[in-house]
């Protein structure tokens, strides 16, 4: 009897061994979710933060003080604009098939300035 008595007090030793093992370990991971908890927070705020200055910055008032203290632009006249009828005629109608772009290009040289005339480069 004396054995099973031993034996039962081992084992309520090894179970609260093991209770306070995951006790431990429990508020361990606790203090590190709270801990990361309040790394998002301050994140989040860090974040606001950041779009709430975007937004000053972005506004139109400040980008066009900014314009006319760092560019010089000037605002436009009226007589800076031109009729319709000096505008320069139409080009031609492509061919469907064409390269209208390729076709206003003048045609390329076959050298470059690296390569004299007449040689080429192999």
């Amino acid at each position: 009897m004396r054995l099973v008595n031993i034996f039962v007090i081992c084992a309520l030793i090894l179970a609260a061994a093991v209770v306070y093992k995951i006790k431990f370990d429990s508020t361990l991971q606790a203090e590190r979710v709270a801990k990361l908890a309040g790394q998002i927070r301050r994140e989040r705020d860090a974040i606001a933060a950041l779009r709430a200055e975007w937004a000053k910055l972005d506004t139109p008032g400040r980008i066009e003080g900014l314009a006319e203290r760092h560019l010089g632009l000037k605002p436009m006249q009226p007589h800076q604009f031109d009729n319709l009828d000096n505008l320069p005629p139409r080009p031609p109608a492509a061919e469907p098939n064409s390269d209208p772009i390729g076709a206003m290009l003048a045609p390329l040289p076959e050298t470059t300035g690296s390569v004299p005339a007449g040689k080429s480069a192999r």
